[in-house]
């Protein structure tokens, strides 16, 4: 099916959120009618049609879909937060009838090339660095996505000329049909959102969908240090490019003595040192390298990538910087909203460290997060939903100090008490935010401002 086809056709776009919304302004862009519909019998139909641009045609429906509304649907675009395996979405499946997303949607209407990266952790940051290279030689650069911005929006406008950048989460990934990016980059794969995926197999295979339909000609990027990514190389249909913070490669880029290397058939060249740019952590290393490796395989010469990534700030809430007050650094991780991606905070202090954790519970396991924590965590401040669930796996490992905390408010005061001079003092809760803010930039700018609020003692 093609977008000429949808015209006159009736399609479905499923969820009113900035996915939902972007999706059927796309369509009404190229002369399709769609339905936006959303299964929330609580929200209200004029607040929802207020997101639509003035003069939308879009139908919109509340709550439920009728049998014939239901029979008259020709395609259906899903939200991301929309699972894939309800029984809903599985009528239209067993009809025939396609089901996209809105990844698959702008790639059909869209034009030029596109770089998709994925990944459990680090996609924000590598994409954000990724877009901050490729804007460096190229003028039309979009970057999209889970980042925030959503494909639809920015589709229509490419030319032939425009480089996508989009950061795709596995939700997203789901819904992929034909889309074939020219690069493509799986950062890592660890256990996150199996209450949406179920297993590991699952939860994987829609990652490695960003690399699905990529041919010899294109370049997927992959972490070799990853057991799921490495096992994805011997069967990825792209050139695979790999990147390793912990060996020395015969081809690809890898980190020794805090020097980045890229090696081509054995032979060695030097890229940077470590500490040549302003992120901090292996886990950054690793986000950079993988950034080179996408941009380089885009053409883009060297000294410009490195000028770029030496000049480039950590995205925010991502092990961000906050402040220094009475002697004591403030770090807001606060899109660590896994296990795997709190490990990567904690590897980047090197003080002693008071540590927010705790929300909303995604059924992850946090034995190897609070493994990680070797001696570094002086007190560890629990909050939401999860807080006895990692109270009761923190003191199985021998964690001394523990405070469980009612409100994040209160968890906050708790660590300006507890943080001596000399001390950090980190948010990186290992659990999503839902529950207690409605996503986690709401709860990583609440940190920020309570950290700008505290007075400097004498």
């Amino acid at each position: 099916m093609n977008i000429a086809e949808l015209r006159g056709q009736k399609v479905l776009v499923v969820g009113s959120g900035i996915s939902g919304i972007g999706a059927v302004q796309a369509l009404c862009r190229v002369g399709v009618d769609p339905i936006l519909f959303d299964e929330n019998a609580k929200l209200q139909m004029e607040e929802v049609k207020k997101k639509l641009l003035p003069g939308s045609h879009a139908e919109v429906l509340i709550g439920t879909l009728s049998e014939e509304a239901e029979r008259a649907i020709k395609l259906v675009v899903l939200s991301p937060g929309v699972p894939t395996d309800t029984a809903f979405v599985e009528r239209f499946r067993g009809r025939g009838i396609p089901v996209w997303g809105e990844i698959e949607l702008a790639y059909r209407i869209g034009r030029g090339k596109v770089i998709g990266i994925t990944g459990t952790n680090g996609k924000t940051t590598t994409t954000s660095l990724v877009g901050e290279i490729m804007a460096a030689c190229r003028e039309d650069v979009d970057v999209v996505g889970n980042i925030g911005n959503p494909y639809t929006v920015t589709a229509l406008d490419a030319t032939d000329e425009t480089v996508t950048v989009a950061e795709i989460s596995s939700f997203q990934l789901e819904t992929v049909d034909q889309f074939r990016p020219d690069v493509s980059a799986i950062l890592n794969v660890t256990p996150d959102h199996l209450n949406r995926h179920h297993t590991m197999e699952n939860y994987a295979a829609a990652k490695e969908a960003v690399a699905g339909r990529q041919t010899k000609e294109q370049v997927c990027v992959l972490n070799y240090e990853n057991a799921y990514t490495r096992a994805f190389g011997d069967r990825c249909p792209a050139r695979v490019v790999w990147f390793s913070s912990a060996r020395k490669l015969v081809n690809g880029f890898y980190l020794e003595d805090e020097e980045i290397y890229q090696a081509v058939d054995g032979e060695i060249s030097h890229v940077m040192n470590m500490h040549d740019m302003n992120l901090v952590g292996i886990c950054n290393v690793e986000n950079v390298m993988a950034a080179i490796a996408v941009t380089q395989a885009m053409g883009v010469p060297m000294e410009t990538i490195l000028a770029v990534v030496r000049q480039f700030k950590a995205v925010e809430h991502r092990i961000e910087f906050v402040a220094t007050k009475n002697g004591v650094d403030y770090y807001n991780d606060s899109k660590g909203t896994n296990p795997d991606a709190a490990i990567q905070g904690i590897r980047a202090m090197s003080k002693p460290t008071v540590l927010i954790g705790g929300g909303y519970d995604k059924q992850s396991e946090y034995d190897e997060w609070i493994e990680a924590f070797g001696d570094k965590v002086k007190c560890l401040v629990l909050i939401g939903q999860t807080r006895e669930k990692i109270a009761d796996c923190a003191r199985k490992h021998g964690v001394q100090k523990i405070v469980l905390a009612d409100s994040f408010e209160e968890a906050f005061a708790v660590c300006v008490k507890e943080a001596e001079r000399g001390d950090a003092v980190l948010l990186s809760p290992a659990c999503a935010s839902w529950g207690m803010f409605p996503n986690y930039e709401v709860r990583g700018r609440l940190f920020k401002e309570l950290v700008n609020r505290l007075e400097e003692s004498e």
